[in-house]
């Protein structure tokens, strides 16, 4: 009896074992991998985002198959107004954190206790890392691996680049992703020739461009593009970013 014993004990610490050792072997894969993948986008412009793939799958099976519209701009090919009402709408400390801005995390958090809806905290490098490689919904296993692309991303690419590429994947309307896209739709003209005003208006409709309309702006949409135009102005213009 106790050698049966005995050899079921070592044969439960090698299974155990194994399951660790599994466990190890996938955490580095998934380490190297990521790294490289995210290292290798720092010059290499991303085809697709995962938020694309979904919206894609999603009109599968609501059986509205159309093709996301997107195609890349350079940074340099870009409205100079446009990278500045992105920052002005979402991300205002954008160039001097880290990729998470804990100022409004915790105002977002006193917010939240005394009963109020206010918009989340997230930075735009988070917003990268959530559009380009992960899936909708909350849950903190999410927010976890948001948490480790926005590092990774935070430390192998610069700033001028995550907003390169923040510009080029955002939704900014129904299949419509990208400046590329959305200055052609809306307004009929490159990226290069988008005026302050559309600029802002097309930055206003980031929080839910499912919901609200560059076509059709609400008065809502309307006082915030305006307060977007403020905000540019009180940063001090294109040049807030000229350091980037």
């Amino acid at each position: 009896m106790a050698k049966k014993s005995s050899s079921k004990k070592i044969s439960f610490g090698k299974r155990i074992f194994n399951i660790f050792k599994w466990i190890l072997k996938f955490a580095i894969f998934f380490f190297v991998s990521t790294v490289l993948l995210v290292f290798a986008m720092r010059w290499i412009d991303p085809v697709t985002s995962s938020i694309m793939i979904q919206r894609q799958i999603s009109g599968l099976f609501d059986g509205e198959f159309e093709l996301v519209k997107y195609h890349w701009v350079d940074y340099d090919d870009v409205s100079k107004f446009m990278p500045i009402a992105i920052v002005a709408a979402e991300d205002q400390n954008f160039p001097n954190h880290f990729g998470f801005d804990f100022k409004q995390i915790e105002k977002a958090l006193k917010e939240n206790k005394r009963g109020r809806r206010v918009r989340g905290a997230s930075t735009i490098t988070q917003q990268v890392a959530k559009n380009l490689f992960l899936w909708e919904g909350k849950s903190f296993l999410r927010k976890g691996i948001e948490a480790y692309y926005t590092l990774l991303i935070e430390l192998l690419w610069d700033k001028k680049r995550i907003l390169e590429v923040h510009m080029n994947i955002a939704e900014m309307g129904e299949k419509i992703f990208g400046v590329g896209t959305a200055s052609i739709v809306y307004f009929k003209k490159p990226a290069s020739k988008l005026t302050i005003s559309q600029s802002a208006l097309l930055a206003a409709v980031l929080p839910n461009p499912r919901k609200y309309s560059v076509v059709r702006p609400s008065g809502y949409i309307r006082g915030r593009q305006n307060w977007i135009i403020h905000q540019i102005n009180s940063l001090g213009g294109p040049d807030y970013l000229k350091d980037l």
